[in-house]
């Protein structure tokens, strides 16, 4: 599979690169002791290969059925740390089948569109960083909400949310737009979750502590 680097990622990984050489440069000129200068720049090289390992970015297609419309893919990497009824109350105001995916640092974070449709609300909201995982970090986190409705009219609500580490949500899509399982839906910088909130007749294909893979594990399926 033939990876590429996000566009989120190239200023980032020019400056980490400039000041890892810097590092090392100043490591060997200045550290007499070799065994720790060359232990300086292996850490360096470690951090700098984590730090592409985030922005990757795989190209990726969904490989089933999805004539029907009723398809829903992991928006994200990552394992599902929340699978529950929850009553939706920015967009939806009903009861909804929360499902969320949680991403660690090691976990690609480009965020792709779960379902195909027609986008018709886009908002970002101010708020705090508490560690993503955590069930109040939905509504109290910083974080961006996208509706998506479908060909059959049903509202689905993503939201992307930040964590503790991570300060930057990137939405790509606005209202208007139609978009499909291989588009894009945004990016999160460093540690994060998405929520996905469907109707309740939903199938759900995943239950908690499952591993999901952006744009490719199909978590659900849509009531026709």
């Amino acid at each position: 599979m033939k990876v590429k680097i996000h566009h989120e990622g190239q200023n980032i990984l020019f400056v980490v690169l400039l000041i890892l050489l810097m590092v090392g440069f100043l490591a060997f000129r200045f550290i007499e002791y070799r065994p720790i200068a060359y232990t300086i720049v292996a850490l360096s090289a470690i951090f700098y290969l984590l730090v592409l390992n985030f922005f990757r970015l795989p190209r990726r297609s969904f490989k089933g059925d999805n004539a029907d419309g009723t398809v829903v893919t992991s928006s994200v990497d990552g394992t599902v740390v929340a699978l529950e009824e929850v009553y939706e109350d920015e967009y939806l105001h009903r009861n909804a089948i929360q499902l969320s995916v949680f991403m660690t640092v090691f976990n690609v974070h480009a965020n792709w569109v779960p379902v195909a449709g027609v986008v018709k609300y886009v908002k970002h909201h101010s708020g705090r960083f508490m560690a993503a995982n955590l069930p109040k970090s939905s509504t109290d986190n910083e974080r961006s909400t996208i509706v998506i409705r479908t060909a059959n009219g049903q509202d689905i609500l993503i939201r992307q949310i930040a964590g503790a580490i991570a300060r930057r949500i990137v939405t790509y899509v606005e209202p208007g737009e139609t978009v499909n399982l291989n588009d894009f839906i945004g990016f999160i910088k460093f540690g994060s979750r998405v929520d996905i909130f469907l109707p309740l007749d939903t199938e759900i294909m995943v239950k908690l502590g499952d591993k999901t893979w952006g744009g490719e594990t199909q978590v659900a399926r849509l009531a026709k």
